[in-house]
């Protein structure tokens, strides 16, 4: 794997980590239902399945 691939790799999981930080940060915890959190966990499970697969 070259560099500019990895740099590819390493600022997609960035912007898709953001996104997820962004999406906490607009949560209302008092009005956040179990189908948000469980989204939330979703999003960080592909985000670790997607960086285990950048180190392979």
């Amino acid at each position: 794997m070259d560099t500019s691939q990895n740099k590819d790799q390493v600022v997609e999981l960035k912007n898709r980590f953001n996104q997820f930080l962004e999406t906490l940060e607009a949560i209302e915890p008092e009005k956040t239902g179990l189908q948000e959190i469980d989204r939330l966990i979703m999003l960080l499970d592909e985000l670790e399945e997607q960086m285990d697969s950048y180190k392979k």
